[in-house]
């Protein structure tokens, strides 16, 4: 009786040789994740490369070439990223060193420090700058500009933008020099930001003045304390991103 000869078997599955394709592109990501951990390559680059890797190892989808985005040209995404950190650490050293000047010399009941989301906020209470109802400055409050004027001209804020506001509280003046709280309020962010220009030295291009009368009260006008709040002078030392769009150069 003739034997059948038995047929080969086919064997399932993908074919052999792709494991060993799968085991070459496995080693040559690790080999990039390697270089990635032991150097200080970039991060968006190294991803832009990884990139440029997807499908044509068959191991990722897409496929495509290297990213001509800008970041990869000039690196322009990670130097801003770097000029931020920088500023925010510069901001940060500002703050301290105001405030330890207004404590040491008795002034941080009067004037206020605060790194808000737009920038440095000194706030004065109007009677350290001007006496009630007037708009010259007291020859204290000068010698405290001055100081403030040192920090603000040098070399990492001598671009920064600043921005003086005068407020005042609802009780109304109407006298002949100011016929109402828009002209104190005006006339008193004018004198600070005039001083910091003929007696300090602060480019002009770079500081304005605005008066907004009661009508950006921070509290209240429903007492006496809170009247004294919202008689004040706030300079405001803008960040970066917030003057990128002004005509500052």
């Amino acid at each position: 009786m003739r034997r059948k000869k038995k047929q080969d078997e086919v064997k399932k599955g993908s074919p052999e040789w792709m494991n060993t394709y799968g085991d070459m592109v496995t080693l040559l990501l690790c080999f990039f994740v390697l270089l990635f951990s032991y150097s200080t390559i970039d991060a968006q680059k190294f991803e832009a490369i990884i990139m440029s890797f997807q499908g044509s190892l068959g191991l990722l989808d897409g496929g495509k070439t290297i990213d001509s985005h800008q970041y990869i040209k000039d690196g322009s995404v990670n130097d801003n990223t770097t000029k931020q950190k920088k500023e925010l650490e510069d901001f940060k050293k500002l703050e301290e060193e105001l405030q330890r000047y207004l404590d040491a010399n008795g002034l941080k009941d009067d004037i206020s420090v605060m790194n808000e989301s737009a920038g440095i906020l000194l706030r004065f209470k109007d009677n350290i700058l001007f006496d009630p109802g007037r708009a010259d400055l007291k020859e204290r409050s000068k010698q405290t500009l001055k100081y403030i004027s040192e920090f603000l001209n040098k070399e990492e804020f001598k671009d920064k933008f600043i921005r003086v506001e005068g407020h005042t509280d609802n009780v109304p003046i109407n006298t002949p020099r100011y016929p109402s709280n828009w002209e104190l309020s005006v006339s008193r962010s004018s004198n600070v930001v005039r001083f910091l220009i003929e007696e300090t030295g602060i480019s002009p291009k770079r500081i304005s003045a605005s008066g907004y009368s009661e009508y950006h009260p921070i509290a209240p006008n429903d007492s006496p304390e809170n009247k004294s709040k919202n008689r004040r002078v706030d300079i405001l030392i803008l960040r970066s991103e917030i003057i990128k769009d002004q005509p500052v150069r």
